[in-house]
């Protein structure tokens, strides 16, 4: 027996944690999580995570692996990571296209140089997670507001570390928009040049208009109505893939959040063709 398709999905967030469990089977197809969030936690919350995990599918998406940084990859917490997702029957992992650490954690991600250096470098540490992992994962394209170096663009970066590493890509909809407007380039011929075969997720969500050339990726707002549309040209590209609201802090009543991924399945399937996932 298949199991059920991973169509849309909401973040799962400690502070949403009552709301969610109270939500109705069906209200949406999977629950996301960061596993390093969650891995050996007990108590209400662990019992929380337990609960959703026999309701919802769980979908995990990483924060503090590194992968473009310089340190050795964590390969005790890459071992923990692998029974986390063997536990939860995880589908579909993520991880950031980014580094997060130097000496220490720096709780935020940062962009890594569009080189071929930095190609290879971050490519042979996919391969190596994945390894480790006994899975294929996906790379998200971040956010970023000053580039380290750029001796090619973000796409050609992105689409380089895809076929040297031979890894997914999430999709993240509302980084494209933000990173368009920043950086200014066309956000629909980005999603033109990802090869379609390589999406295998997306993600949506708010951010902060600092000013017209000014965005900031915050997850703390409503999905505004230019990323819905640009989310809408992904589905007719890449079909419907699973794709998960993010919504990090100032949480809105759980109504707002389902009517948001309620839109997400509108769209959907008005706009993208079914696909393998």
């Amino acid at each position: 027996m298949n199991p059920q398709p991973l169509h849309t999905g909401l973040g799962l967030r400690r502070g949403l944690l009552p709301e969610l469990l109270s939500m109705q089977p069906g209200a949406v197809d999977f629950l996301e999580c960061a596993p390093e969030n969650w891995i050996g936690v007990g108590g209400v919350f662990g019992q929380g995570l337990a609960q959703l995990a026999e309701r919802f599918a769980i979908a995990c998406h990483g924060l503090s692996l590194s992968l473009g940084g310089t340190a050795p990859l964590d390969l005790d917490f890459l071992g923990q990571t692998r029974q986390f997702l063997d536990r939860h029957q995880v589908r579909l992992y993520s991880e950031h296209l980014s580094y997060c650490s130097d000496d220490g954690h720096l709780y935020d991600l940062m962009p890594i140089p569009f080189t071929e250096q930095a190609v290879r470098h971050v490519a042979a540490r996919i391969r190596q997670a994945q390894d480790v992992l006994g899975r294929r994962i996906a790379v998200e394209n971040i956010s970023y507001y000053a580039a380290p170096y750029q001796a090619m663009s973000e796409l050609d970066f992105i689409r380089a570390v895809l076929d040297e590493a031979d890894c997914d890509l999430l999709l993240d909809v509302n980084n494209v928009f933000v990173n368009a407007c920043n950086h200014g380039y066309d956000a629909e011929a980005f999603l033109a040049g990802i090869p379609r075969a390589r999406v295998v997720g997306m993600h949506v969500a708010g951010h902060y208009d600092e000013a017209e050339d000014l965005k900031v990726d915050t997850h703390g707002a409503p999905v505004k109505e230019a990323v819905w549309q640009l989310f809408a040209q992904a589905c007719q590209r890449f079909g419907v893939q699973p794709t998960v609201l993010e919504r990090d802090f100032n949480y809105p009543p759980l109504d707002e959040l389902l009517a948001e991924t309620a839109h997400i399945r509108v769209l959907q399937q008005s706009h993208g063709a079914p696909c393998h996932a």
